[in-house]
């Protein structure tokens, strides 16, 4: 079976796949052109595409009868695929749920910690040489022990910040989700406007796509308090990264923490230089472990699909 794997994975996932498929690997870090995936289609028994790589209704409309059978997404996320356009042309999408769970929880937490603290503000004025001594008012941050979090979007990685925030740091946690949640910890649940104005910290962690694009916009910048800061480490389009800018330069709201971008990797010139702002190249499952594991969940896929058998992950 001809496997397209479209970025190269950590090599105990690449050495698995070439033990068992006739593997290609592109040999560039960069996503995958709208070419390059109508190619893909008509080229490969199953593609491994990961974040960025759109296969968009496009794509398969170019191919309408594709070789491609499968689509095994190296990620939880798959906004990037149209998955109704890949089941009309009889392409199965699966994704690696589960895997990436605690290291992206884990960069909530360094983004709410190093935005609250003032981290990157410290490090900066230490490497610059520019820091004279400890005095009692010097980076006065926000004391993330005891405070309420907002979570918006309360799946898998949604509660396990909040876990992390309740039990790490004893905060109370409200969530804004579609449907109730049954958790092992404190939680409320609560209308977004209800949520935003309790929170001093605030963190998407909702899917991404159409139904939550901009979903985080003026409105919500303007229902919390001042004091906050937010954080985003689900997908840069669900805020509207302009009215994020206009919130943090009226000082509507106190900082932000970013691992994901609207345009990445483009990132907008007036975030880099506010010293409020936590910036992070979306490192949120960027560890050898879980990559291993997305990338051997992605495996079981497509080993699945070459068998006959039920998908492990379907999407």
């Amino acid at each position: 079976m001809k496997l397209l794997i479209s970025r190269r994975l950590p090599e105990s996932v690449m050495e698995a796949a070439e033990a068992r498929f006739d593997v290609t690997c592109r040999t560039t870090t960069q996503p995958m052109t709208h070419a390059e995936c109508v190619a893909a289609l008509a080229d490969y028994d199953a593609v491994l595409p990961t974040l960025g790589d759109a296969f968009r209704a496009e794509a398969f409309a170019a191919v309408p009868q594709p070789r491609c059978r499968l689509l095994a997404n190296f990620g939880a996320g798959f906004n990037h695929i149209d998955v109704a356009a890949a089941r009309a042309v009889g392409i199965a999408v699966t994704n690696t749920p589960g895997a990436v769970t605690d290291s992206t929880a884990d960069i909530a937490l360094t983004l709410i910690l190093m935005t609250a603290r003032r981290a990157g503000e410290g490090e900066r004025l230490v490497r610059a040489g520019g820091w004279t001594g400890w005095h009692p008012t010097q980076l006065l941050g926000l004391h993330v022990s005891g405070k309420t979090v907002c979570i918006i979007g309360m799946g898998r990685i949604g509660q396990a910040i909040a876990r992390r925030c309740h039990f790490g740091f004893g905060c109370r946690v409200v969530y804004v989700n579609r449907s109730r949640k049954a958790v092992d910890f404190p939680a409320e649940q609560m209308e977004m406007m209800e949520a935003l104005a309790l929170a001093d910290v605030v963190v998407v962690a909702t899917p991404g796509g159409a139904e939550t694009h901009h979903l985080v916009g003026a409105e919500v910048f303007a229902a919390m308090q001042p004091h906050a800061i937010f954080v985003n480490i689900a997908r840069g389009d669900i805020v509207d990264e302009a009215a994020l800018i206009a919130a943090l330069q009226a000082g509507r709201i106190a900082g932000a923490g970013l691992d994901v971008y609207e345009f990445e990797p483009e990132v907008p010139e007036a975030l880099r230089v506010m010293e409020n702002v936590t910036l992070l190249p979306h490192l949120g499952t960027s560890a050898l472990e879980p990559r291993e594991d997305m990338g051997r969940m992605a495996l079981d896929n497509i080993i699945a699909f070459a068998e006959g058998r039920d998908l492990p992950n379907p999407v």
